[in-house]
């Protein structure tokens, strides 16, 4: 087998605890499932090799989880150490092994996936290339909507002014949470921001899983007359029939997929036609070893694509998907990386910079709870 001269010298695993401004919260919290959200939890891993290349990778996890992903990964980052760290299909399959007992999805490809996109990173800037450019991309820019200002913890005046906001700023289309246990609440807010953005805007509303099938059907019939881009997560994430039925029936199109862990899960998905539009999470399933094989599934099937969370790694993934796709604004993230992603005329520009095209933040080390490195 032909081997470079460079090898992997060292790993760092960092744990980091991002607080949020303010407690968030979804139909989730509404039908009284979860608490509200105060914090996320980050997996950063951060690889160098005895030649002296980086590449910096992430993970994060909502509620629960973070402690076990950063537990995991410090049990299987050893197998990098010494490795050539341009195979990563091959590193990928050898850190999946190593922890093969706990299964291929969940909390286990999550603790790859910050390794994973590491290693990509540090690919990209060996080739000093945005990682979109080394995977092929199809367009320098992607259509973006906003997300984290149509959450159910804001009044509707608040949801109004944030989407003002977000247009404002270049940001292409607004979504907004339903889902809540009183649906007449839900169509008044969404026909609140439907009047207040115009019929050219582009609306998407996200349930969040909480409906059951019934509701989903009238629900989905009651929103055909606000043209919306997609109603999300109609129904449980794993109720992939609920989901085909739902996208046979309507005209507006049906999104799901971020709660899936793995790219199994995603093909079972595909495979019963559950949704028009499909919206992987790249650290949720492993990395970007694993998106691209997910990709080529669904570009297949000849489905629209639309990342959650993450813009600055799904970015790149989803510029270099063939067909016209979206990606989701949060900026959420930003104080833990010292760069911006350009926003303008409703689309997010991939930053030229190589890589992912992001470094760690002062404020990012000051949020750290641990830090462990193997060498």
């Amino acid at each position: 087998m032909m081997t470079s001269a460079d090898r992997i010298a060292w790993v760092r695993l960092s744990s980091v605890y991002l607080p949020l401004d303010t407690p968030v919260s979804d139909a989730k919290v509404l039908t009284g499932r979860q608490r509200p959200m105060t914090e996320i939890a980050f997996l950063f891993a951060e690889i160098g090799t005895e030649q002296g290349h980086e590449g910096i990778g992430f993970a994060y996890s909502k509620r629960a989880g973070g402690p076990g992903q950063y537990a995991h990964a410090k049990e299987i980052v050893n197998n990098l150490v010494g490795e050539d760290p341009n195979d990563i299909a091959r590193l990928w399959d050898k850190l999946c092994w190593a922890g093969a007992s706990v299964g291929r999805s969940g909390l286990a490809i999550q603790a790859i996936a910050a390794l994973d996109v590491a290693l990509w990173d540090m690919k990209a800037k060996r080739a000093s290339l945005p990682l979109a450019k080394l995977l092929g991309a199809h367009r320098d820019s992607v259509r973006c909507y906003n997300t984290s200002g149509g959450f159910l913890h804001a009044p509707i005046e608040q949801v109004l002014d944030n989407a003002t906001a977000a247009l404002e700023r270049g940001i292409g289309g607004i979504k907004i949470k339903v889902g809540q246990p009183d649906t007449r609440a839900d169509l008044s807010r969404l026909k609140a921001v439907r009047e207040h953005l115009g019929e050219q805007v582009p609306l998407m509303v996200d349930a969040n899983q909480q409906w059951d099938r019934p509701t989903a059907a009238r629900m989905g019939r009651a929103m055909e007359e606000y043209g919306l881009v997609w109603i999300e997560e109609p129904l449980d994430a794993y109720d992939h029939a609920g989901h085909a039925a739902l996208a046979a029936a309507l005209d507006t199109p049906i999104a799901t997929g971020e709660m899936l862990t793995s790219v199994g899960e995603h093909a079972e998905l595909i495979r019963a036609r559950g949704a028009d539009v499909i919206q992987p999470d790249a650290p949720r399933i492993g990395g970007v070893t694993p998106f691209l094989r997910l990709a080529a599934l669904a570009e297949h099937e000849r489905l629209q694509l639309a990342p959650h969370f993450a813009m600055e790694i799904h970015l790149h993934l989803a510029a270099a998907y063939a067909l016209e796709p979206w990606v989701e604004h949060f900026e959420w993230l930003e104080p833990l990386f010292n760069e911006r992603l350009e926003i303008r005329d409703g689309r997010m520009l991939v930053p030229d910079r190589p890589g992912i095209g992001v470094t760690l933040s002062e404020q990012a080390a000051k949020w750290t709870a641990e830090r462990y490195e193997t060498t």
